[in-house]
């Protein structure tokens, strides 16, 4: 096997064999997923780096791998020996690429890449910026693919339907709704090739990506007709006769950029910059008219249906009673028996397996022990696998899908006797959660907003986390979506978050990491809706989804309110109640305790 620094030597002779000067090499798929199957994975495979974000530069000369907050400890560790620079996205002194680009390349020099892996919008970005020294694109080329010899095939999974009793709304009323859109902006055609924006517009689901019940695929939507590009074996009779009922014509998935140049120049195209690739861009003939607009599938998809949201209830409940079972596990047998982090996500699969609905892991679990918590996306390798012992911290964020909906959850386990500064953490991120979780606020706020109340409580202690505090949540679909957020993002230099609406499902996950120490993150699903009318004007709250109980054993009241202890006493009443009746009768007896109330 070929090490990565060979990897770049051959990359860079085929760089040259094509004159290009630089090479961008994305984490994307040709639909700008954050989780790619394994076909699409050449970044991991040119750098070793396997975080799920990232983006690598390649010179004649030099290498440099830009990612966010989340992934800079593992980043550091897995590019070791590489030759790559490691660039901290956001940090003070950090390029971004375009700057990079610009900085090092010379006049008329040109960029290379496979224009299906970058967005419109990343592209034209680089290019406003390097224009000016004439700098020119080589987009249609697929260099790591040319050297990439065992490379996995496409996945073609079989596609199966949600039924209408989970969704709330038909296809047809779907299609109906974003045509309705469409004609309030004179559209004609819309083209979507976001994959979770394809599977709820059709109530289908897959499994091309792993953990995301998604199928690939590209979607033209017209005034009165759609085609989907995908491969004609992934369905069976059925769903093929339901995409005719709703008008659906099925094409080839690999026929789908030949027939973007046949689109009617005379018509007018809405394509999201953000959320397609640049070779579809360039596809569509030169004079046609384009309107950068953001599907109007988004929006609809992160405002669940009341029937998904009381699906998502019950979703919860039985991810409450897994998740409630391993703690009571967990803490009953560490230091007694031989328990690693990877043997430890197994046996939570395990009590996951045992729910009625349970469809499968939402994402790649995280069981990160001790310092392995302060690494934000840890994922435990045979390596690296460490066996728990009774001290410190278990930072477990995992999730499940089930028939009725997707779940998120993060709790950071203590193990045995904790440190003052320990006790410190666990209790100042706790107060942040439960402040978030119980925010009123006027209708038109976003997450950009709202993201000061729960870091307050760590930034009157001189703490914070290099990461949101919260994403949008797919139903049966991705477990990261927006348009909702919650984050402080004007330090990220992006585009702020959408208003919340009523329906929409938000994470809640502050958190505080002391690298080579420990890692404290506590996360709940939380549900947006309508509170009280004032004259003032329509107020919002949210409701909590997730119920697991948080542990009095790592809590120190001296860095509480009376409020928050509260908030947490009426959060543990309604533990208790949701999870006993699913639990052993020793199990209630130890919830019974764990949710006891406690005074200030």
């Amino acid at each position: 096997m070929k090490t990565v620094v060979e990897k770049l030597e051959n990359l860079r002779n085929k760089m040259k064999e094509n004159d290009v000067q630089a090479y961008i090499i994305c984490t994307e798929d040709y639909h700008g997923s954050e989780y790619a199957g394994d076909y699409f994975k050449e970044r991991e495979y040119m750098s070793g780096f396997t975080g799920s974000a990232g983006t690598l530069v390649i010179l004649y000369d030099e290498a440099a791998l830009w990612t966010d907050g989340r992934y800079f400890l593992q980043a550091e560790d897995e590019l070791s020996g590489s030759t790559i620079k490691l660039m901290k996205m956001f940090q003070t002194g950090v390029p971004a690429i375009e700057e990079y680009l610009y900085d090092k390349l010379s006049d008329s020099d040109r960029i290379g890449f496979d224009g299906r892996t970058l967005t419109t919008a990343f592209a034209e970005k680089i290019y406003n910026k390097v224009s000016s020294k004439n700098i020119t694109f080589k987009y249609d080329i697929d260099l790591v693919g040319e050297l990439w010899k065992d490379r996995p095939m496409l996945s073609k999974e079989k596609v199966w339907k949600l039924d209408e009793k989970y969704t709330g709304l038909h296809s047809s009323q779907k299609f109906i709704n974003v045509r309705a859109k469409m004609s309030e902006n004179g559209i004609d055609t819309l083209i979507v090739s976001a994959l979770d924006q394809i599977a709820w517009l059709l109530n289908l689901r897959g499994n091309d990506v792993l953990c995301n019940p998604v199928f690939l695929s590209y979607m033209m939507i017209f005034r009165d007709r759609a085609v989907l590009y995908a491969a004609n074996e992934i369905f069976d009779d059925g769903i093929l006769s339901y995409l005719k009922e709703l008008n659906v014509e099925v094409r080839d998935y690999d026929i789908f950029y030949d027939e973007l140049k046949k689109i009617d120049k005379n018509s007018k195209i809405q394509l999201d910059y953000a959320n397609s690739n640049y070779c579809t861009k360039m596809c569509i003939p030169a004079d046609a008219f384009v309107l950068n607009k953001k599907s109007p599938i988004i929006l609809m998809k992160a405002v669940k249906t009341k029937c998904e949201y009381e699906n998502e209830k019950a979703a919860h409940i039985k991810d409450g009673a897994a998740v409630t079972k391993f703690m009571y596990w967990l803490q009953k047998n560490v230091g007694k028996e031989k328990i690693t982090e990877i043997s430890a996500a197994e046996k939570l699969e395990q009590f996951r397996c045992e729910q009625d609905g349970y469809l499968g892991a939402s994402f790649t679990p995280i069981m990160a022990f001790a310092e392995h918590g302060a690494i934000v996306h840890y994922s435990a390798t045979e390596k690296s696998n460490a066996v728990l012992e009774p001290r410190s911290f278990l930072l477990s964020d995992t999730g499940g899908h089930y028939i009725e909906g997707t779940t998120d959850i993060t709790r950071t386990f203590p193990l045995g006797k904790l440190t003052e500064e320990e006790k410190k953490a666990y209790t100042v991120v706790l107060t942040a959660h439960l402040r978030l979780a119980a925010a009123r606020f006027p209708y038109g706020m976003t997450g950009t907003q709202l993201d000061a109340i729960a870091r307050e409580p760590l930034w009157q202690h001189g703490m914070d986390f290099n990461h949101g505090t919260g994403h949008g949540v797919g139903y049966i679909l991705n477990v990261h979506e927006g348009p909702n957020g919650i984050s402080w993002q004007m330090r990220n230099k992006k585009l702020p978050y959408a208003v919340f609406e009523e329906g929409m499902i938000t994470s809640n996950e502050p958190g505080f990491y002391q690298e080579g120490r420990f890692g404290i993150r506590h996360e709940n699903l939380i549900l947006c809706l309508k509170d009280k009318k004032t004259p003032y004007g329509q107020f919002m709250r949210f409701e909590n989804l997730t119920f697991v109980p948080f542990d009095w054993d790592a809590i120190d009241v001296r860095y509480m309110t009376e409020s928050d202890v509260c908030r947490l006493n009426r959060y543990h009443k309604a533990v208790y109640e949701k999870i006993s009746p699913f639990l052993s009768e020793d199990e209630k007896i130890w919830l019974e305790e764990k949710t006891r109330e406690r005074l200030k």
